[in-house]
Protein backbone atom coordinates (compact mmCIF):
# COMPACT_ATOMS: atom_id res chain seq x y z
CA UNK A 1 0.00 0.00 0.00
CA UNK A 2 2.85 2.48 0.90
CA UNK A 3 6.21 2.51 -1.10
CA UNK A 4 9.05 1.20 -0.01
CA UNK A 5 10.86 4.80 1.82
CA UNK A 6 7.81 4.25 4.23
CA UNK A 7 8.71 1.24 5.56
CA UNK A 8 11.29 2.91 8.14
CA UNK A 9 7.99 4.89 9.33
CA UNK A 10 6.16 1.72 9.50
CA UNK A 11 8.58 0.39 11.72
CA UNK A 12 6.72 -0.67 15.61
CA UNK A 13 9.49 1.05 17.57
CA UNK A 14 10.21 3.64 15.28
CA UNK A 15 6.10 4.90 14.63
CA UNK A 16 5.68 4.88 18.78
CA UNK A 17 8.77 7.50 19.04
CA UNK A 18 7.28 9.68 16.53
CA UNK A 19 3.47 9.27 17.56
CA UNK A 20 5.23 10.45 21.01
CA UNK A 21 6.35 13.09 19.67
CA UNK A 22 4.10 14.22 17.50
CA UNK A 23 0.93 14.23 19.98
CA UNK A 24 2.76 15.13 22.95
CA UNK A 25 3.59 18.75 21.53
CA UNK A 26 4.39 19.84 25.20
CA UNK A 27 7.50 17.98 25.26
CA UNK A 28 6.47 16.93 28.74
CA UNK A 29 7.25 12.93 28.01
CA UNK A 30 9.94 13.35 25.20
CA UNK A 31 11.94 10.40 26.01
CA UNK A 32 12.46 7.29 27.72
CA UNK A 33 15.91 8.37 28.65
CA UNK A 34 16.57 10.98 29.59
CA UNK A 35 13.40 13.33 29.88
CA UNK A 36 13.26 16.45 27.18
CA UNK A 37 15.31 19.41 28.59
CA UNK A 38 13.12 22.68 26.94
CA UNK A 39 15.52 25.47 25.67
CA UNK A 40 15.13 28.95 27.48
CA UNK A 41 12.71 31.10 25.81
CA UNK A 42 13.40 33.89 23.83
CA UNK A 43 12.22 36.98 25.99
CA UNK A 44 10.22 39.83 23.98
CA UNK A 45 11.89 43.37 24.01
CA UNK A 46 9.85 44.16 26.78
CA UNK A 47 10.07 41.29 29.15
CA UNK A 48 12.79 41.58 31.77
CA UNK A 49 15.32 38.10 32.86
CA UNK A 50 14.14 36.52 35.13
CA UNK A 51 15.54 36.95 38.55
CA UNK A 52 17.60 34.46 40.12
CA UNK A 53 16.42 35.83 43.90
CA UNK A 54 12.39 36.65 44.52
CA UNK A 55 11.90 40.13 44.45
CA UNK A 56 10.58 39.80 47.70
CA UNK A 57 13.89 38.17 49.36
CA UNK A 58 15.67 41.68 47.69
CA UNK A 59 13.49 43.95 49.75
CA UNK A 60 14.01 41.92 52.92
CA UNK A 61 17.15 42.36 53.02
CA UNK A 62 17.00 46.20 51.60
CA UNK A 63 14.92 46.40 55.00
CA UNK A 64 17.26 44.66 56.68
CA UNK A 65 20.39 46.58 56.02
CA UNK A 66 18.66 49.75 56.43
CA UNK A 67 18.29 48.73 60.06
CA UNK A 68 21.54 48.02 60.41
CA UNK A 69 22.66 51.35 59.09
CA UNK A 70 20.82 52.65 62.03
CA UNK A 71 22.90 50.77 64.57
CA UNK A 72 26.73 52.26 65.07
CA UNK A 73 28.25 49.04 65.27
CA UNK A 74 30.93 46.99 63.80
CA UNK A 75 29.49 44.23 61.37
CA UNK A 76 32.43 41.46 60.40
CA UNK A 77 32.44 40.57 56.91
CA UNK A 78 33.57 37.74 54.87
CA UNK A 79 35.76 37.26 51.92
CA UNK A 80 35.27 38.60 49.27
CA UNK A 81 33.19 41.12 50.89
CA UNK A 82 35.79 42.50 52.77
CA UNK A 83 38.28 43.09 50.01
CA UNK A 84 40.64 39.81 50.73
CA UNK A 85 40.69 37.12 48.08
CA UNK A 86 38.86 33.22 48.72
CA UNK A 87 42.23 31.57 49.08
CA UNK A 88 40.02 28.19 47.55
CA UNK A 89 38.99 30.14 44.93
CA UNK A 90 42.40 30.69 43.31
CA UNK A 91 43.12 27.96 41.94
CA UNK A 92 39.83 27.89 40.25
CA UNK A 93 40.38 30.90 38.82
CA UNK A 94 43.86 30.69 37.36
CA UNK A 95 41.89 26.80 35.70
CA UNK A 96 39.28 28.85 34.07
CA UNK A 97 41.98 31.32 32.33
CA UNK A 98 44.08 28.65 31.37
CA UNK A 99 40.57 26.71 29.84
CA UNK A 100 39.22 30.14 28.18
CA UNK A 101 42.93 29.83 26.75
CA UNK A 102 42.60 26.70 25.56
CA UNK A 103 39.25 26.67 24.52
CA UNK A 104 39.86 29.88 22.17
CA UNK A 105 42.62 27.81 20.41
CA UNK A 106 40.87 24.83 20.15
CA UNK A 107 37.69 26.91 18.13
CA UNK A 108 40.02 28.36 15.91
CA UNK A 109 41.96 25.35 14.82
CA UNK A 110 38.34 23.04 14.42
CA UNK A 111 36.59 26.58 12.92
CA UNK A 112 39.08 25.85 10.04
CA UNK A 113 37.52 23.04 9.20
CA UNK A 114 33.84 22.86 9.75
CA UNK A 115 32.14 25.93 8.14
CA UNK A 116 30.45 28.76 10.38
CA UNK A 117 27.10 30.76 8.58
CA UNK A 118 25.55 33.40 10.25
CA UNK A 119 22.51 35.26 8.95
CA UNK A 120 22.93 38.95 8.02
CA UNK A 121 20.05 40.37 8.88
CA UNK A 122 18.70 38.17 12.51
CA UNK A 123 22.27 37.18 13.43
CA UNK A 124 21.04 33.06 13.11
CA UNK A 125 24.21 31.42 12.98
CA UNK A 126 24.47 27.26 11.72
CA UNK A 127 27.89 25.08 12.68
CA UNK A 128 28.11 22.60 8.78
CA UNK A 129 28.37 22.03 5.35
CA UNK A 130 25.44 22.95 3.73
CA UNK A 131 23.24 25.75 6.02
CA UNK A 132 19.79 25.21 7.06
CA UNK A 133 16.61 26.23 5.22
CA UNK A 134 14.30 26.35 8.27
CA UNK A 135 12.45 30.02 7.37
CA UNK A 136 12.74 31.62 11.07
CA UNK A 137 14.32 34.89 9.95
CA UNK A 138 11.53 37.32 10.86
CA UNK A 139 13.25 40.65 11.67
CA UNK A 140 12.84 44.31 9.91
CA UNK A 141 14.25 44.00 6.28
CA UNK A 142 14.63 40.09 6.03
CA UNK A 143 12.65 37.86 2.94
CA UNK A 144 8.96 37.69 2.59
CA UNK A 145 9.36 33.74 2.98
CA UNK A 146 11.25 34.24 6.32
CA UNK A 147 14.54 32.36 4.64
CA UNK A 148 17.90 34.03 6.14
CA UNK A 149 20.49 35.23 3.94
CA UNK A 150 24.24 33.54 4.97
CA UNK A 151 26.80 34.68 5.19
CA UNK A 152 30.60 33.17 5.96
CA UNK A 153 30.97 33.36 10.35
CA UNK A 154 33.89 33.49 12.37
CA UNK A 155 34.36 32.31 16.11
CA UNK A 156 33.29 35.18 17.51
CA UNK A 157 29.79 33.81 15.96
CA UNK A 158 29.73 31.08 17.91
CA UNK A 159 31.74 31.84 21.28
CA UNK A 160 30.86 35.65 21.41
CA UNK A 161 32.64 38.00 24.17
CA UNK A 162 30.98 39.23 26.69
CA UNK A 163 33.30 42.74 27.99
CA UNK A 164 33.12 44.25 30.87
CA UNK A 165 34.63 47.09 32.60
CA UNK A 166 38.29 46.53 34.32
CA UNK A 167 38.03 47.42 38.09
CA UNK A 168 41.01 48.41 40.16
CA UNK A 169 39.01 48.24 43.61
CA UNK A 170 36.30 45.95 43.08
CA UNK A 171 35.04 47.62 46.22
CA UNK A 172 35.78 51.24 45.15
CA UNK A 173 33.19 53.56 43.73
CA UNK A 174 31.28 52.60 40.35
CA UNK A 175 32.55 53.94 36.66
CA UNK A 176 30.83 56.93 36.30
CA UNK A 177 29.43 58.13 32.94
CA UNK A 178 32.31 60.78 32.09
CA UNK A 179 34.66 57.87 33.02
CA UNK A 180 33.64 55.24 30.14
CA UNK A 181 36.31 56.19 27.85
CA UNK A 182 39.34 56.17 30.15
CA UNK A 183 38.48 52.53 31.76
CA UNK A 184 39.34 49.47 30.19
CA UNK A 185 36.83 46.68 28.75
CA UNK A 186 38.30 43.35 29.30
CA UNK A 187 36.46 40.06 28.60
CA UNK A 188 34.03 39.41 31.60
CA UNK A 189 35.47 35.99 32.18
CA UNK A 190 39.06 37.59 32.35
CA UNK A 191 37.89 39.95 34.75
CA UNK A 192 36.22 37.59 36.81
CA UNK A 193 39.80 35.37 36.98
CA UNK A 194 41.20 38.84 37.93
CA UNK A 195 38.97 39.34 40.58
CA UNK A 196 39.18 36.25 41.93
CA UNK A 197 43.17 36.13 42.28
CA UNK A 198 44.78 36.22 39.07
CA UNK A 199 46.86 38.78 38.32
CA UNK A 200 47.86 39.91 35.20
CA UNK A 201 50.41 42.79 34.52
CA UNK A 202 48.57 44.74 31.70
CA UNK A 203 45.19 45.11 34.19
CA UNK A 204 46.79 45.45 38.06
CA UNK A 205 44.03 45.37 40.81
CA UNK A 206 44.09 46.13 44.47
CA UNK A 207 44.90 43.38 46.16
CA UNK A 208 44.71 44.30 50.33
CA UNK A 209 46.29 42.58 53.07
CA UNK A 210 43.67 43.76 56.32
CA UNK A 211 40.23 43.50 55.45
CA UNK A 212 37.65 46.17 55.67
CA UNK A 213 34.40 46.51 58.31
CA UNK A 214 31.41 47.88 57.98
CA UNK A 215 30.10 50.36 60.77
CA UNK A 216 26.28 52.08 59.92
CA UNK A 217 26.50 50.90 56.69
CA UNK A 218 29.73 52.10 55.68
CA UNK A 219 32.53 50.24 54.38
CA UNK A 220 35.63 51.47 56.43
CA UNK A 221 39.21 50.54 55.23
CA UNK A 222 42.11 50.27 57.61
CA UNK A 223 44.64 49.52 55.36
CA UNK A 224 47.80 52.23 55.86
CA UNK A 225 49.81 50.77 53.01
CA UNK A 226 47.54 52.60 50.39
CA UNK A 227 49.38 53.25 47.01
CA UNK A 228 50.30 56.37 46.14
CA UNK A 229 51.05 56.13 42.80
CA UNK A 230 47.28 55.09 42.14
CA UNK A 231 46.22 56.94 38.63
CA UNK A 232 42.72 55.81 38.23
CA UNK A 233 44.20 53.52 35.46
CA UNK A 234 45.63 56.17 32.85
CA UNK A 235 48.97 53.85 32.73
CA UNK A 236 46.43 50.86 31.24
CA UNK A 237 46.62 49.76 28.13
CA UNK A 238 43.41 48.85 26.36
CA UNK A 239 44.42 46.04 23.85
CA UNK A 240 47.62 44.71 26.13
CA UNK A 241 46.56 41.93 27.35
CA UNK A 242 45.60 40.78 23.69
CA UNK A 243 49.18 41.55 22.22
CA UNK A 244 50.75 39.45 24.65
CA UNK A 245 51.43 36.21 22.72
CA UNK A 246 52.99 34.34 25.58
CA UNK A 247 50.24 32.39 27.12
CA UNK A 248 48.32 31.76 22.95
CA UNK A 249 51.68 30.30 21.88
CA UNK A 250 52.17 28.10 25.07
CA UNK A 251 48.61 26.81 24.70
CA UNK A 252 49.74 26.06 20.56
CA UNK A 253 52.39 24.14 21.35
CA UNK A 254 50.45 22.17 24.41
CA UNK A 255 47.99 21.30 21.66
CA UNK A 256 50.41 20.80 19.01
CA UNK A 257 51.99 18.23 21.62
CA UNK A 258 49.06 16.63 22.36
CA UNK A 259 47.26 16.30 19.35
CA UNK A 260 47.35 16.38 15.28
CA UNK A 261 44.05 15.84 14.20
CA UNK A 262 40.55 18.03 14.64
CA UNK A 263 39.09 15.00 16.80
CA UNK A 264 41.43 15.87 19.52
CA UNK A 265 41.36 19.83 19.32
CA UNK A 266 37.94 18.82 19.88
CA UNK A 267 37.95 16.55 22.54
CA UNK A 268 40.02 19.25 24.39
CA UNK A 269 38.05 22.26 23.32
CA UNK A 270 34.92 19.91 24.93
CA UNK A 271 36.65 19.76 28.07
CA UNK A 272 37.84 23.23 28.03
CA UNK A 273 34.54 24.56 27.64
CA UNK A 274 32.92 22.07 30.36
CA UNK A 275 35.85 23.57 32.65
CA UNK A 276 35.73 27.17 32.02
CA UNK A 277 31.93 27.27 33.13
CA UNK A 278 31.67 24.58 35.71
CA UNK A 279 34.50 27.15 37.23
CA UNK A 280 33.30 29.99 36.63
CA UNK A 281 29.92 28.64 38.33
CA UNK A 282 32.17 28.35 41.65
CA UNK A 283 33.40 31.80 41.41
CA UNK A 284 30.08 33.26 40.78
CA UNK A 285 28.77 32.01 43.96
CA UNK A 286 31.55 34.21 45.79
CA UNK A 287 32.26 37.08 43.24
CA UNK A 288 28.87 39.02 42.16
CA UNK A 289 28.35 39.51 38.78
CA UNK A 290 25.88 41.70 37.52
CA UNK A 291 23.91 42.14 34.29
CA UNK A 292 21.06 44.33 33.16
CA UNK A 293 17.85 43.24 33.22
CA UNK A 294 16.63 44.21 29.51
CA UNK A 295 20.24 43.97 27.65
CA UNK A 296 23.39 42.16 27.43
CA UNK A 297 25.35 44.59 29.71
CA UNK A 298 27.94 42.96 32.20
CA UNK A 299 29.54 44.21 34.63
CA UNK A 300 31.66 41.37 36.99
CA UNK A 301 31.60 43.08 40.75
CA UNK A 302 29.13 43.65 43.59
CA UNK A 303 27.76 46.78 41.94
CA UNK A 304 27.17 47.32 38.10
CA UNK A 305 28.35 50.86 36.85
CA UNK A 306 26.06 54.63 35.64
CA UNK A 307 27.37 54.42 32.20
CA UNK A 308 24.00 55.74 30.74
CA UNK A 309 24.31 53.53 27.55
CA UNK A 310 21.51 51.28 27.84
CA UNK A 311 19.02 51.60 24.80
CA UNK A 312 16.56 48.44 25.46
CA UNK A 313 12.89 49.06 26.71
CA UNK A 314 11.90 52.30 28.83
CA UNK A 315 15.46 53.13 28.91
CA UNK A 316 14.40 56.80 28.71
CA UNK A 317 12.63 55.87 32.40
CA UNK A 318 16.08 55.05 33.53
CA UNK A 319 17.86 57.66 31.39
CA UNK A 320 19.77 55.53 30.07
CA UNK A 321 20.88 53.62 32.81
CA UNK A 322 21.03 49.82 33.26
CA UNK A 323 18.90 48.10 35.16
CA UNK A 324 21.01 45.94 37.48
CA UNK A 325 20.26 41.91 38.93
CA UNK A 326 22.37 39.20 39.42
CA UNK A 327 23.75 37.67 36.69
CA UNK A 328 24.05 34.20 35.38
CA UNK A 329 26.55 31.79 33.80
CA UNK A 330 24.90 31.81 30.31
CA UNK A 331 25.17 35.88 30.58
CA UNK A 332 28.75 36.03 30.92
CA UNK A 333 29.50 32.68 28.58
CA UNK A 334 26.05 33.25 26.29
CA UNK A 335 25.37 30.24 24.57
CA UNK A 336 24.41 30.83 21.11
CA UNK A 337 21.46 27.66 20.26
CA UNK A 338 21.67 25.98 16.67
CA UNK A 339 20.15 23.54 15.05
CA UNK A 340 21.76 20.29 15.21
CA UNK A 341 23.34 18.32 12.31
CA UNK A 342 22.72 14.53 12.87
CA UNK A 343 25.71 12.34 11.51
CA UNK A 344 27.06 14.96 9.00
CA UNK A 345 23.74 14.73 6.94
CA UNK A 346 24.49 16.30 3.36
CA UNK A 347 21.47 17.29 3.10
CA UNK A 348 20.41 20.19 4.30
CA UNK A 349 17.62 20.86 7.48
CA UNK A 350 14.01 21.71 5.96
CA UNK A 351 11.55 24.11 7.33
CA UNK A 352 8.76 20.99 6.80
CA UNK A 353 10.66 18.76 9.67
CA UNK A 354 12.07 21.32 12.14
CA UNK A 355 9.52 19.77 14.76
CA UNK A 356 12.34 16.86 14.64
CA UNK A 357 15.56 18.85 14.70
CA UNK A 358 17.22 18.78 18.45
CA UNK A 359 19.48 21.87 19.13
CA UNK A 360 23.11 22.87 20.63
CA UNK A 361 25.15 25.62 21.66
CA UNK A 362 26.84 26.40 18.51
CA UNK A 363 30.62 25.50 20.40
CA UNK A 364 29.13 22.29 21.36
CA UNK A 365 28.05 21.29 17.93
CA UNK A 366 31.13 22.78 16.20
CA UNK A 367 33.11 20.15 18.25
CA UNK A 368 30.36 17.32 17.98
CA UNK A 369 30.62 17.52 14.13
CA UNK A 370 34.55 17.41 14.45
CA UNK A 371 33.88 14.09 16.50
CA UNK A 372 33.76 15.00 19.67
CA UNK A 373 31.29 13.26 22.47
CA UNK A 374 28.73 15.25 23.47
CA UNK A 375 28.15 15.19 27.57
CA UNK A 376 25.03 13.96 29.23
CA UNK A 377 23.39 17.93 30.10
CA UNK A 378 23.12 17.93 26.24
CA UNK A 379 21.67 15.18 25.34
CA UNK A 380 17.66 16.23 26.30
CA UNK A 381 17.87 19.17 23.76
CA UNK A 382 19.60 16.92 20.87
CA UNK A 383 16.33 14.85 20.75
CA UNK A 384 18.13 12.18 19.17
CA UNK A 385 16.15 9.64 20.19
CA UNK A 386 13.46 10.82 17.59
CA UNK A 387 13.12 9.56 13.73
CA UNK A 388 13.32 12.34 11.44
CA UNK A 389 10.79 10.85 8.49
CA UNK A 390 11.70 11.76 4.92
CA UNK A 391 9.52 14.43 3.44
CA UNK A 392 7.14 12.04 1.93
CA UNK A 393 6.87 10.20 4.61
CA UNK A 394 6.33 13.30 7.26
CA UNK A 395 2.18 13.32 6.33
CA UNK A 396 2.28 9.08 7.64
CA UNK A 397 3.12 10.66 11.19
CA UNK A 398 -0.25 10.61 12.89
Amino acid sequence: MFCKRAKPILNFHHHQRIMRCYNNWNFNLYSTKTGFAELPRKLRRSERKPWLTSVNELKRRARLEKQQTRLVQEVTLNPPENGLLVKSLVPVAHQVLSSRAQLLACTARVANSIPIYFCSLCGEVHVGGTPHKIRTCDVSGSQRNKEHTWEKGQVEHVLPVVESFHLFDRLGRSVSHDERLQVDRIPAMVELCIQAGVDIPEYPTRRREYPIYRVAGRLIDFEKRFPKDYSSGKDISASGFWETPLKSSRVEQKLDFLSDDIKGFAEKGTEAWEKMRSGAIKLMQKYAVQTCGYCCEVQVGPKGHRVRQCQAFKHQMRDGQHAWQEATIDDLVPPVYVWHVRDHHPVALVDALKRYYGKLPALVELFAQAGAKVGESYIGVMREDVVVPELDEEKLVV
